[in-house]
């Protein structure tokens, strides 16, 4: 929840007052507020992942952690998504061996769910064993199970005697799009999973809980002495994988224990985001969920990412200390730096191979063990599948989400008699709707060229830049662009209205300096969407909400008999879930926006930013569903699929429409120039 900033506010109010000289060019806008150098969204988030930081502190005595303890878990399951198959057979496939000294490595597939196999590196010591074993996730690391920094740990624990397992994570390596190009399977791809229910955290968690199972149902491995470790995204896979798999005896995640609270505004990949997280834990309870079992966590102290410095460790470390205390475990948590950068380096490793010998062998004192020196195989020999022959099951993230999506609306298509009521109610939740936020105080500024300036201070400590220019009484026509003000073309047929121009939150005056520079050559939005998701939010329903405090201001000060809704790309969708909100809206215009949200094409997957995506929105229905839920005349002009191609819809609309016995009507028109 935002809090109100009003030493913030009264700064803006201050340069935005004065009387308006040198008034920009006429085929510019004006801008609302004077000083553009206040970045209101950072402060606001900041301080709102910092109460939530301070909010949710781990208990310090086992008794209370122990009934805290079963109701965070469930709600981790129900925000990432995770799944056990605790009967699905594994079908374990072995494609072909490589003979070292004193082990092999085994190229090995296996099923992770119904349908979906799981590419693997299995080093395997020689003997009968039975052997301790560690799950070994990669983080984004290029070429997953056959990169350097992943084979390093596989070979080194193999030569001491450990079966390691190291699979590859969802989407990444053999597991891309295209066999042969490995790829980022985070930005716009992998949060396409949450538009069908699903997390790429919780995708990945599900593949590691099965791996877990593999290696316990190997007769070589004694499944009472499972460790898991991984670097960056992989140290992150296996802090999750350990708070919730209680088989994993000892951990050591490197280079990615940090706080929540960091990972606001600051660059991390969508499959280290749990939706909502922060509005119910921090990083130390997931610790805590991992207490009383073996921990040993090593952070880099040349480390670049804030999300993952040593201070922002030590804060979730000594945050769990004393739970481990209160549970006689002391001794199992532990914490070391590396004067190294960002990496597993070697004598990572040798910390990794004295802690997991202490607890999952019973040797020694835990003290870092020198490594063999080993030779490294050529990636190309590890591979699976050869290039091209890879099985339709390694199923890839296009495959899943378009056929989940298409399983997904084909519940909405049959659909005859509709609930119009419940599925507003449901759209408000999908959207993360805040319904307490109203309009706090409007502030008033000099006109300049025509229009008047304005800003619209909320209860939940926004300031909305708007312009707006009066024509026929009553009549208003509310303007948005992803791009901000500065983007719009106003249209012709406009012209006598009222006109309101609108920077929604994240773009033009509103938009936040930091997250775009933090975005970098990531799609925009990629900063904002994730930060919001993990307070509870979303970019669209904060879009949303800035549209009910125009609207609201409108009819209340202005007399407005009349409103319509014009709005580009992603914000066209708003204006649409607006509408559908809203008895009050007469005709709602969208610009070249996506009809659906059905996967369509991965290569141009990043056609539209990352505000667009909403966790759940095809279990909910579609936005197909959102226009028969209107009352509102909606014209779409160049109408698109999610990923920017030709598409076809009126028979669908007109459908979707009957089923919920919709008053208002759908026009599709081509794009204007």
């Amino acid at each position: 929840m935002y809090m109100t900033l009003f030493t913030l506010i009264s700064v803006l109010m201050l340069s935005a007052s004065g009387d308006s000289t040198g008034s920009r060019p006429q085929d510019h806008l004006p801008k609302v507020f004077r000083d553009q150098s206040v970045d209101l969204i950072e402060k606001a988030l900041r301080r709102e992942a910092a109460v939530a930081y301070q909010t949710h502190p781990v208990p310090a005595d086992g008794k209370t952690w122990a009934g805290h303890r079963e109701e965070l878990l469930s709600r981790i399951r129900r925000a990432s998504g995770f799944r056990q198959y605790p009967s699905l057979p594994l079908d374990l496939q072995e494609t072909g061996r490589i003979d070292r000294k004193g082990y092999s490595i085994r190229r090995v597939a296996f099923r992770t769910r119904p349908g979906v196999l799981t590419t693997a590196s299995l080093y395997v010591p020689e003997g009968k064993g039975p052997f301790p074993a560690v799950v070994s996730l990669h983080g984004h690391w290029y070429g997953g199970h056959t990169a350097e920094i992943v084979q390093s740990i596989g070979h080194t624990l193999a030569l001491n005697g450990y079966v390691c397992l190291s699979p590859d994570a969802w989407g990444a390596a053999e597991r891309s799009t295209d066999h042969e190009n490995y790829e980022y399977h985070g930005s716009s791809l992998g949060a396409s999973l949450m538009d069908v229910g699903e997390t790429l955290l919780g995708m990945q968690l599900t593949d590691n809980i099965r791996a877990v199972d593999l290696l316990a149902s190997l007769p070589y491995v004694d499944p009472a002495r499972i460790g898991a470790t991984g670097a960056s995204g992989g140290g992150n896979q296996t802090m999750w994988l350990t708070a919730v798999d209680e088989r994993i005896k000892a951990c050591v995640p490197v280079v990615s224990v940090g706080t929540f609270e960091a990972y606001i505004l600051n660059s991390n990949c969508v499959c280290e985001l749990l939706p909502d997280g922060l509005t119910f834990t921090e990083e130390a309870g997931v610790l805590g969920l991992i207490a009383p079992r073996a921990m040993k966590i090593c952070n880099a102290m040349q480390e670049a990412n804030r999300s993952f410095f040593p201070s922002e460790m030590m804060r979730s470390y000594e945050a769990v200390q004393p739970l481990y205390t209160s549970l006689n475990a002391r001794e199992n948590l532990s914490y070391q730096l590396f004067n190294r950068p960002h990496g597993y380096w070697p004598e990572v490793r040798e910390a990794m191979l004295g802690w997991f010998d202490l607890h999952l062998k019973s040797a020694g004192h835990g003290a870092p063990k020198a490594e063999t020196p080993f030779e490294l195989v050529p990636p190309e020999q590890l591979l699976v599948f050869p290039a091209g022959k890879r099985p339709a099951e390694v199923v890839t993230t296009p495959v899943f989400c378009r056929k989940q999506g298409e399983e997904l609306r084909a519940g909405l298509l049959r659909e005859k008699n509709g609930n119009s009521g419940a599925k507003r109610q449901e759209l408000k939740q999908v959207l993360r709707l805040d319904e307490t936020a109203s309009i706090h105080k409007v502030h008033t500024f000099s006109a300049e060229g025509g229009w008047e300036r304005l800003a619209i201070e909320t209860t939940d400590g926004k300031l909305i830049p708007v312009l707006l220019r009066p024509g026929k009484a009553g009549e208003y026509v509310i303007l948005t662009h992803p791009g901000g003000k500065d983007s719009l073309h106003i249209s012709a047929e406009y012209a006598g209205k009222g006109l309101v121009v609108v920077d929604l939150w994240g773009t033009g005056e509103s938009q936040s300096a930091l997250a775009r520079s933090v975005d970098g050559q990531l799609p925009p939005f990629h900063t904002l969407a994730r930060s919001a998701l993990w307070l509870g939010r979303t970019v669209m329903g904060e879009w949303v909400g800035d549209l009910q405090r125009v609207g609201e201001y409108l009819r209340q000060e202005r007399k407005a008999t009349r409103l319509e809704i014009d709005g580009t790309k992603e914000t066209g969708l708003a204006g649409l879930f607006y509408a559908a909100l809203s008895e009050n809206i007469a005709a709602v215009t969208l610009r070249e926006s996506p009809t659906s949200y059905l996967f369509d094409n991965r290569k141009t997957v990043d056609h539209f930013n990352m505000a667009i995506h909403l966790p759940g929105l095809l279990n909910w229905g579609d936005v197909s569903l959102a226009a028969a839920l209107s009352q509102a005349t909606v014209v779409w002009y160049g109408a698109v699929s999610i990923s920017g191609g030709p598409v076809d819809p009126a028979k669908e609309y007109d459908s979707v429409r009957v089923a919920y016995k919709g008053q208002g009507k759908t026009i599709f028109k081509p794009a204007t120039k």
